[in-house]
């Protein structure tokens, strides 16, 4: 498409936008009386207006059922997220049963590794990404040091060239070759956080078990926003935080998936509680635990049912729209956000703005990260200043990521209108 920089465009663009309706959906903050340019879906979605009705059903059931809400409420509380398995296995691409709901990110992650991290004096070693989530990187160095390793020795990073932003998929599996016998786990954010970089997990899965190794994934940037196919690609387990693309609101429950394979492995330790009991047994409290066959059986204890209450909201939001269509508007969207930057660019002698995600399609996303030559901090305050709400990120960039459910294409254009005015302003005060 033969983008422009007007605002017109824009708002063609806009009336063609078959998702364009669930803008309003959202409620969004206002600076200056306006409403917010948001490009933070990345770090906390917009609240659906729907949530609250869903939050006050379980406080009304709370109120008027008490403790027989567990059974007896419209959505009875013990089974409650039984209702995810449905949406989330077609977000994540999952049989329902590999999908339940409990705790948040980095928990799920720790409680998953104690089934897949078993290392050995021979099989120890964790393969990560370079600047890995840094919750990411001290759950590896605690849990190595747990298992009586020296991080040094045992988390293995896959860096970057010299000069280049991105990980390159052969440096990923040349790494696990060499590494071989010796490795217990990869696991690896889906998409990086920082660069916004989507890896071909696919191909990452295949290499890791090639060489004998469990694999998993942290999805926190990638679940509600890029095509995830866990049972067909064999992965073993994954986790993902509800809050950013899914918009369930600050710090809120996770998801997570454990492959079926999986499932009847006796001899897979984990750590048990009664959640993850017999769900027919579940109240005749017996001694012994006798998992729930399926992702359910890792769960542990009773599930916190008002905050799942908001991600109910958005996971069934989602279930409306299919990811596809999702997918389809996030890569025009993020494209015209694209050719607006550059736009600036051209216009403003001076100014470069380099665009540190992956430029091909199925390397990238929702986010684009864009390294601020020749600006700096300021410009990102008076951005915020100005209502548009983005993502500040040392040394020197802005993580933009219009999310498809609320963000408009007039959005990038005014953006970049902005944008502008905040570098002449600034250009301006040094004269």
């Amino acid at each position: 498409m033969n983008f422009e920089n007007t605002r017109e465009f824009a708002r063609g663009l806009d009336a063609n936008d078959a998702l364009r309706s669930y803008r309003d959906e959202f409620i969004f903050p206002k600076v200056n009386g306006k409403q917010v340019i948001y490009f933070t879906g990345n770090s906390l979605g917009l609240q659906p207006k729907r949530t609250k009705t869903y939050v006050d059903e379980v406080m009304n059931d709370w109120a008027n059922l008490a403790v027989e809400g567990h059974f007896y409420a419209e959505k009875p509380w013990w089974d409650y997220h039984e209702r995810f398995a449905a949406p989330l296995s077609k977000i994540v691409g999952g049989l329902p049963g590999e999908i339940a709901v409990m705790n948040t990110l980095t928990v799920n992650l720790h409680l998953l590794m104690v089934s897949f991290y078993q290392p050995t004096s021979k099989r120890y070693k964790i393969i990560c990404e370079e600047k890995a989530f840094p919750s990411d990187q001290y759950m590896f160095q605690s849990q190595v040091k747990f298992h009586g390793y020296d991080p040094k020795d045992a988390i293995v990073e896959i860096k970057r060239r010299e000069g280049e932003h991105n990980i390159r998929l052969e440096d990923v599996l040349a790494k696990i070759e060499e590494v071989g016998d010796e490795l217990a786990l990869v696991l690896i954010g889906g998409v990086n956080y920082y660069t916004g970089q989507v890896f071909d997990m696919k191909t990452i899965t295949a290499a890791g078990h090639k060489a004998g190794a469990y694999v998993g994934w942290d999805l926190a940037h990638a679940a509600g926003n890029i095509k995830l196919e866990l049972h067909n690609w064999g992965v073993d387990f994954a986790a993902w935080c509800s809050y950013k693309y899914m918009n369930s609101g600050p710090g809120n429950v996770s998801g997570f998936f454990v492959h079926e394979k999986h499932h009847e492995n006796k001899d897979l330790p984990r750590f048990a509680g009664w959640y993850g009991h017999n769900k027919e047994r579940r109240f005749k409290m017996e001694s012994e635990f006798n998992p729930v066959s399926g992702a359910d059986g890792w769960q542990i204890s009773n599930l916190p049912v008002l905050s799942l209450a908001p991600y109910l909201a958005s996971v069934e939001m989602f279930a409306e729209v299919g990811m596809d269509k999702l997918i389809e508007k996030r890569n025009l969207l993020t494209a015209y956000l694209e050719f607006i930057l550059h736009e600036v660019d051209k216009e403003i002698e001076g100014t470069e703005f380099e665009v540190i995600t992956p430029s091909n399609q199925s390397e990238r996303a929702c986010q684009l990260s864009v390294f601020l030559h020749g600006q700096g901090r300021a410009l990102f305050e008076f951005l915020m200043k100005n209502g548009v709400i983005t993502d500040w990120r040392e040394p020197n960039v802005i993580r933009l990521a219009p999310a498809p459910f609320y963000c408009s294409f007039e959005d990038m254009y005014e953006f970049g209108q902005v944008l502008k005015k905040g570098i002449l302003v600034k250009d301006k005060a040094l004269v």
